[in-house]
């Protein structure tokens, strides 16, 4: 059994990526230019931005997820999600649990 080491998962990995690239030739489709990829890269901006407006708005008083989203003008589902992400990642982000999820809130501790 060969050694695992930094080279030779360097070489699968390179491995893969030209048999995906070769792959895209042969049906005629440009496996490094995809449409979903670019798209996928705005969301993640967005929501990147969203986050740390959020956290913004979370150093300056404890407060739920919907009144984020009003006051960003955003989909108060994504900032609820991005709040439980970041109180999962970030000791210093504090919830405290409500009867109804939507009225959860968050704080610095």
């Amino acid at each position: 059994m060969p050694d695992v080491s930094a080279f030779s998962i360097g070489a699968l990995i390179a491995s893969y990526e030209r048999a995906v690239g070769f792959y895209g030739s042969l049906v005629n489709i440009n496996a490094y230019n995809q449409p979903g990829v670019e798209a996928g890269k705005k969301a993640a901006t967005e929501l990147l931005a969203i986050a740390n407006k959020g956290t913004r708005e979370i150093e300056s008083k404890s407060t739920n997820g919907d009144q984020i989203a009003r006051a960003l003008a955003v989909d108060p589902e994504s900032v609820y999600h991005l709040l439980v992400h970041l109180h999962a990642n970030d000791p210093t982000v504090q919830s405290a649990v409500e009867k109804e999820v939507a009225a959860d809130k968050f704080f610095l501790a």
